[in-house]
């Protein structure tokens, strides 16, 4: 099948990856049908083979002069080298060594070729950063002044741009090498032992004579794998590899008329998955040129706040509906529970460890083995959570933009957040945060609408004031006295007088910052991401939102220009006609009387209802229901208006021209 695909004005070609579940197969040389196990132990076996050889390549070429030689792309001829990186290491003549005994075909190395070019090539930047800290190590490893972050950012090919927190896990990893050798190491070859090797097969980098894909006539959405695989662990002739035909089903989120590519195939234990990539036409993003912007700020138990904002011809910003937020506290408390309990079973493991002292036969070695199990347990609990959550609030983020009509979405970048000096608990919470994972999944979201995503600094973000810019002051939310922090802020300026929800003018800010910055965005060449890199103080002073008049008063001229009308009186206001019924057996109390709505349904959830009687695939809690125990449901949260019953998304509520004053936002906190 062709791999191109022809664009239209104003669209770009998208390549993007989904993960298909391999099934079962056919051995097309016996005709018999084979199981997802045994294929997945045959796709174990060429990983392993393939891993093998691909460490021993990482042995050899584990130095700075390799490295360097590979990245500097260019032979010894001058040549420049080719993009594939299994055709680099050839014309390089770097070549890997087969395991005596065992055959296999030249596409089987040039996989190997491909996984460890890839891995030299990425290890260039963790030698240029390290090299960089190296020549510029500070007084105190543990505090830098600003000269010595200027300087080490200097040190580094484009340091500017790159995260505090990279260069500060580097210097802790230097000053733990420093405590165990007493020297510097000399570069991070020094520093690191060659990297693990994955289990896996990249199939990108073969041709037809080892794997095929084509799609179904009859159905888009089923796709055949045809490749070669070792028919026993260690092959010893051509005659030990057979051709095996794995029919795939793809998932819904690939279009039908997507181009397909040779998928990575990796063991999992019993099962083989595939990760299948593939391309289809997007519109372009553009940088700037933005008249509406969504404007993203991050919370801890309000994961996300967001808001539209409108730019006009003239300068001035609006902002446009009252925001909305996704809160997600019952999801961090169970994700803070599960970090507690894994901790535990860490702790335990390790005295465990201490007490067996590698004896096999000791009685604790069972104990070991059964918590060992429970601990990746938990932590495969906590990943899926994880990975649960960032796709729900990307997905709430791209809609509030489609709702919206926003062409661009402005994040706050805290790349380089580091949590400390808030307690040991919250500081906890706030590093475990899925921040960078929303954002990964926003901008893999927002480029299937042409929708941009752009980091911009969260400097005073949430200390000043969206309308004009003075410092705010924190205190209690007017209708949450009780409630610890300060979550409600208002302006102290006489002409200003703006109040709200904290979360809800640093959303203001984030959005008006990058409206007003956009001319100044960056793009990555390598990855495509969007950034505004500084802020620019004359720019910033027109980053404000301008107020929005409150609405006129329904209803006309309401003086009196004559004698009030009489009207009849009535004896008796108005009554239900029939009598009520009788109270039933129990606990539930008596049906009241009038037009008192009797549903105890969410009204705003009412369509997509989930009955807590049954079964539902969720990550709360499993509290039985009844009539003296109502179902757990936190403070704000609607039953089923979320991806699962403790994540709960406020509906957007975008008004054109805006209706909303701004300056009271007491609806937030409802």
């Amino acid at each position: 099948m062709s791999r191109k695909r022809p664009l239209a004005a104003g669209q770009v070609a998208r390549t993007a990856s989904a993960r298909v579940l391999l099934r079962g197969g056919v051995d097309e040389k016996t005709g018999e049908a084979l199981t997802a196990r045994v294929v997945a132990g045959r796709v174990g076996w060429a990983a392993d083979l393939v891993a093998g050889m691909v460490a021993g390549l990482l042995a050899g070429r584990w130095n700075a002069g390799d490295v360097a030689r590979l990245a500097a792309g260019v032979d010894e001829a001058g040549r420049v080298l080719p993009s594939n990186a299994w055709m680099a290491l050839r014309r390089l003549g770097w070549d890997v060594r087969v395991p005596e005994g065992f055959k296999v075909n030249d596409r089987i190395v040039r996989m190997a070729q491909e996984q460890a070019g890839r891995t030299l090539r990425s290890a260039q930047h963790r030698a240029e950063v390290t090299g960089g800290v190296l020549k510029t190590w500070p007084t105190d490893p543990d505090k830098r002044t600003p000269a010595e972050w200027d300087a080490v950012r200097e040190a580094i090919p484009d340091g500017g741009s790159l995260p505090g927190s990279v260069i500060k896990a580097r210097t802790r990893q230097i000053t733990a090498f420093l405590d165990r050798h007493g020297r510097f190491p000399v570069d991070v070859f020094d520093l690191e032992e060659p990297p693990r090797v994955a289990r896996m097969l990249v199939l990108a980098a073969v041709d037809r004579q080892q794997a095929t894909l084509e799609r179904a006539d009859d159905d888009p959405a089923r796709v055949l794998l045809r490749l070669q695989l070792p028919t026993r662990p260690d092959p010893r002739s051509y005659a030990d590899w057979s051709w095996v035909a794995c029919p795939l089903t793809l998932p819904p989120t690939v279009p039908p008329g997507a181009v397909l590519h040779l998928p990575t195939l990796r063991p999992h234990g019993q099962r083989a998955r595939a990760d299948l990539a593939f391309s289809h036409p997007v519109p372009r993003t553009e940088r700037n040129g933005h008249a509406r912007a969504l404007g993203v700020d991050w919370g801890l138990n309000t994961l996300l706040s967001a808001g539209a904002c409108r730019l006009y011809p003239d300068g001035r910003i609006t902002a446009l509906g009252a925001g909305a937020m996704f809160r997600a506290a019952g999801v961090m408390a169970r994700q803070h529970r599960l970090r507690r309990h894994g901790e535990r079973l860490h702790a335990k493991t390790d005295g465990y460890e201490r007490l067996i002292g590698g004896q096999e036969d000791h009685h604790l070695a069972a104990k070991h083995t059964v918590l060992t199990a429970e601990r990746q347990y938990v932590a495969d609990r906590r990943s899926g959570l994880n990975d649960a959550l960032a796709w729900s609030a990307a997905r709430w983020a791209v809609d509030q933009a489609i709702a919206a009509g926003a062409t661009v979405i402005y994040v706050e970048d805290l790349r380089s957040m580091e949590a400390k000096g808030m307690g040991r608990t919250l500081n906890t919470r706030l590093s475990q945060t899925v921040r960078g994972r929303i954002i990964g999944n926003m901008r893999h979201l927002a480029a299937e609408v042409g929708i941009a995503v752009v980091t911009v600094p969260a400097r005073n973000t949430s200390k000043h004031c969206p309308q004009c810019l003075v410092p705010l002051r924190h205190c209690k939310a007017p209708d949450r006295r009780t409630t610890p922090g300060w979550k409600w802020a208002y302006c102290p300026h006489p002409d200003c007088g703006w109040q709200g929800d904290r979360d809800h003018g640093a959303w203001r800010r984030i959005a008006a910052r990058g409206l007003t910055h956009q001319n100044n965005t960056t793009v990555d060449r390598a990855t495509g991401q969007m950034t505004i890199g500084r802020i620019i103080d004359k720019v910033e002073t027109g980053a404000v939102i301008t107020p929005t008049p409150a609405p006129p008063a329904s209803g006309g001229d309401r003086s009196k220009t004559g004698p009030t009308p009489r009207r009849t009186p009535r004896p008796a206001p108005r009554r239900r006609r029939a009598p009520s019924t009788p109270g039933p057996c129990g606990p539930a109390g008596q049906r009241p009387e009038g037009h008192a709505h009797t549903d105890h349904r969410p009204p705003r959830a009412a369509c997509r209802y989930q009955g807590v009687r049954t079964p539902v695939h969720t990550i709360s809690s499993n509290t039985p229901t009844t009539r003296d125990r109502p179902p757990h449901r936190p403070k704000g949260a609607a039953l089923g208006a979320g991806f699962h019953q403790h994540a709960h998304a406020t509906p957007p509520r975008w008004a054109d021209p805006p209706v909303t004053n701004t300056q009271y936002d007491y609806g937030s906190l409802s």
